[in-house]
């Protein structure tokens, strides 16, 4: 649990040898441990893997679009 109360959970990943050989060479070489790296890996791209995701849902089912004609209408310009 960290100090603020929040309870940590844990993930296991699997990992191809050579992948799972480079992360051992950074953290030993760094100090840190893999599941820093880890951590840091998912942190830097899960916000780019959840607009991805956003965007291809939003391409499945389009909304509607307005003209700048229509957008000048409706707000009486």
């Amino acid at each position: 649990m960290y100090s603020d109360g929040s309870i940590i959970t844990m993930l296991v990943i699997r990992l191809d040898p050579d992948t799972e050989s480079r992360l051992e060479r950074l953290a030993k070489k760094t100090g840190r441990t893999k599941t820093f790296y880890a951590r840091e890996a998912i942190l830097e791209h899960l916000e780019d893997l959840e607009d991805i995701y956003l965007a291809r849902q939003r391409l499945r089912r389009p909304a509607k679009t307005y003209s700048a004609e229509d957008v000048k209408r409706e707000l009486g310009l």
